[in-house]
């Protein structure tokens, strides 16, 4: 029978030593599932009756006795995209597999109401990875996890379930969707603004050299780290600000992807300890300085093909690619809230240089908000386009649901795509941009709140939970914002007024 899918990729631990050691079950794994939208083959009926188990559990509970892993970490988000996290003994995880695993959704950020409080976590086999920063003492695996109710109903609360519900109905139409995040943060000498901390690690610019850095020493470690826990990494290097750097994340389907953002922030915090700084997601810590962004390059796939890769179009775009964009145009502002999720978002949007604050495309144009890359010749399987917008403290389930959703709806509703900006978007005066018919994303979040709010595309794909639960939260977070006296108005108007 044929290899897995994707056993060949060095990313994918799981699988490779899947297919080392088991190369003629026709096995194919949960990863290559999601790409190719190929169901899984099992082993027979006869084989699975008596192991109990379908392979890939069977792998992980022989992969905890071999590696003599001592925690297994059980982590899912809530609706804001924090981390959670429980640890079970390696004896537990076969019922945690069979039962999941118990713990009271009340007292998670948006997932249930207080009278619904059982929720049960059910560890996904496919995910499972060693901790590389535990090292050899007490070693520790993770898997993420799905939420359900206890009559075994997915969660409508749970943001993962939010994007693989999203999925399912582009897969029903044919396609899956990929996505490439460039993430970007800052390295702090600590996190106490408050007593004069929280300054940059030092005084470096794009792309810099720093001989004997830390930031080197960093990301080299950041790097190998997240690629031993099988998360591939295309690029790093430092970025425009003062302590900024990035790590761009090769493609994979968006559930992998969400899932490998997840990892990488709590990678990134860990390194980060371990060198004796402080890495930060925040959009925009410091005024002076950019923000941090995670321009997310995507693509949808029709098995094998490019669905936005037309070698007669414009830029090589397809009508498909062309109608997704056109959808992310149209819909850009009403999912802004969840794609900028915080106060601090709309500094990055609205405080100039590289974000992008109104509805754009262009070809290779940084400005904006949607950006269609430089064709390569011979590379057609390469198409994509990039949505410059979110920033890296995004939930990445619900951000990644929105935004298919969004293209999908332009696919389906057949929108025509605008001219493009040619231009630099930011250096055209608020007339010329209006003449042009350039919208503006929202530049609070009291706006974002309230497009998001009239919004049936993000009412359908969040749930009506997620939905009025994130549109509860962020009131809440506006109107303690707005009660905020800021040193801008104390150093303006004390001593004048």
């Amino acid at each position: 029978s044929a290899p897995c899918a994707c056993a060949t990729r060095t990313s994918d631990k799981i699988c490779a030593e899947l297919m080392r050691k088991s190369p003629n079950r026709g096995f194919v794994c949960a990863s290559a599932t999601r790409k190719f939208g190929i169901a899984i083959s099992l082993v027979s009926t006869a084989r699975k009756a008596e192991a109990g188990m379908d392979k890939q559990q069977d792998f992980v509970l022989r992969t905890i006795e071999e590696r003599s892993v001592k925690f297994v970490r059980l982590w899912f988000t809530d609706v804001l995209g924090t981390l959670k996290n429980v640890a079970v003994a390696p004896a537990e995880v076969e019922g945690a597999f069979a039962e999941g695993v118990g713990f009271d959704g009340s007292a998670i950020e948006g997932l249930t109401r207080l009278y619904e409080a059982d929720m049960l976590a059910h560890p996904d086999p496919s995910s499972f990875q060693i901790l590389p920063w535990r090292g050899d003492v007490d070693p520790t695996a993770r898997m993420f996890c799905d939420i359900t109710t206890p009559d075994g109903l997915p969660a409508v609360s749970d943001p993962r379930h939010v994007l693989k519900r999203t999925l399912a109905k582009a897969s029903e139409k044919g396609f899956t969707f990929y996505t490439h995040p460039e993430i970007e943060f800052y390295l702090l000498n600590n996190s106490d603004w408050e007593n004069g901390g929280a300054k940059p690690i030092d005084q470096a610019g794009y792309f810099d050299n720093v001989p004997g850095g830390v930031a080197h020493d960093f990301r080299r470690r950041s790097v190998r780290m997240l690629e031993d826990i099988g998360i591939s990494v295309e690029f790093s290097h430092h970025e425009v600000g003062p302590g900024q750097n990035e790590i761009d994340l090769r493609y994979a389907d968006a559930l992998t992807t969400a899932d490998n953002i997840m990892t990488f922030r709590t990678v990134i915090k860990e390194v980060a300890m371990e060198h004796g700084v402080y890495a930060t997601f925040m959009p925009k810590p410091f005024a002076e300085h950019p923000g941090s962004g995670m321009h997310t390059h995507m693509s949808l796939f029709e098995g094998d093909t490019n669905a936005f890769y037309d070698a007669s179009g414009k830029y090589q775009l397809s009508k498909t690619g062309r109608s997704f964009i056109a959808g992310l145009l149209h819909y850009a502002p009403e999912i802004t809230a969840v794609t900028n999720q915080f106060v601090n978002s709309y500094k990055r949007l609205w405080g100039g240089g590289e974000p992008p604050s109104y509805a754009t495309w262009g070809h290779n144009n940084r400005s904006a908000l949607v950006r269609v890359p430089v064709y390569k010749p011979g590379k057609g399987q390469s198409s994509r386009v990039e949505y410059r917008a979110i920033d890296s403290a995004a939930n990445p389930y619900l951000a990644y649901a929105l935004l298919l959703a969004a293209g999908m709806r332009g696919i389906e509703d057949g929108l025509e795509l605008p001219a493009e900006a040619e231009d630099n978007v930011w250096d055209l005066t608020d007339m010329e941009r209006r003449a042009l018919g350039y919208r503006a994303l929202p530049p609070s979040l009291a706006d974002a709140i309230e497009l998001m709010e009239q919004s049936e595309l993000v009412a359908e794909t969040l749930g009506e939970k997620v939905f009025d639960y994130f549109l509860l939260n962020k009131r809440q977070e506006w109107a303690a914002y707005r009660q905020q006296v800021t040193p801008f108005e104390l150093r303006n108007n004390l001593s004048s007024l």
